[in-house]
């Protein structure tokens, strides 16, 4: 029986914290998808290529596909059409393939979308779980993210002052992914609320990564980029 077609999650950008499973998969592929980013001075960056790179995985292996970073999603999608026909054609020749991406796929990965339209069309496909970047954050500050009955709400880069509000009157612990698209909204709320136990994190995982727990030293920060998320808890865990 011929292996599916494998969506690898590599972590958040440690090579070391992804899964034993994860790194078996790329060690018996024969063609790895990889995304990289190409930026305006025309060179390229891949997190997920470094990886894979420190892993010691082959470079014959490796397909690299440009992935544009933008809020208008179509010139994404075609790429992920290409590699998903691309991905299609060496399976039906026989080829072990996977798929990567940095985190989680399940979590916020745009990648995912390769993995529903394969299986719409009927290809066996797996996907192999991985370290979110905000459970190793949470790591990282040493925190005790949730316990007993305690909830935990997802904030993707849209929260609004009141949403902000609510989760901390319920007693939530908030996580704020895609940070870099609220700046203005984390200011203003982190300013009405100077002694929140707040922790925001740049680059997890990364040899320059950055773990900040005021809200002082958060709102010096001019800009909030990319690869940046928060940690907020109720006040009663501050340590």
């Amino acid at each position: 029986m011929t292996a599916p077609i494998k969506f690898v999650s590599l972590g958040p950008g440690e090579s070391e914290l992804i899964t034993l499973k994860g790194l078996r998969a790329l060690d018996g592929a024969d063609c790895i998808y990889c995304p990289q980013t190409r930026l305006s001075s025309g060179k390229t960056l891949s997190r997920a290529n470094k990886v894979l790179s420190e892993l010691g995985i082959s470079e014959d292996k490796v397909v690299l596909f440009d992935l544009p970073m933008s809020f208008d999603r179509s010139e994404a999608l075609l790429a992920y059409d290409r590699v998903r026909e691309d991905a299609m054609l060496r399976f039906s020749h026989g080829d072990a393939v996977c798929i990567v991406a940095e985190g989680d796929i399940g979590i916020y990965s745009s990648v995912h979308y390769i993995y529903d339209r394969l299986k719409e069309d009927g290809y066996p496909v797996l996907h192999i779980p991985g370290i979110p970047s905000f459970v190793a954050a949470n790591a990282l500050a040493g925190l005790h993210l949730i316990s007993g009955s305690e909830r935990l709400e997802i904030i993707p880069g849209n929260p609004t002052i009141d949403e902000l509000n609510r989760c901390l009157s319920d007693g939530y612990t908030a996580v704020i992914m895609k940070l870099s698209q609220c700046y203005d909204v984390i200011c203003r709320f982190l300013s009405k609320h100077p002694d929140l136990d707040v922790h925001y994190f740049e680059n997890v995982g990364s040899s320059n990564e950055i773990h900040l727990s005021t809200s002082e030293k958060i709102l010096a920060l001019d800009l909030f980029p990319y690869f940046s998320l928060m940690i907020i808890r109720p006040t009663s865990k501050k340590q």
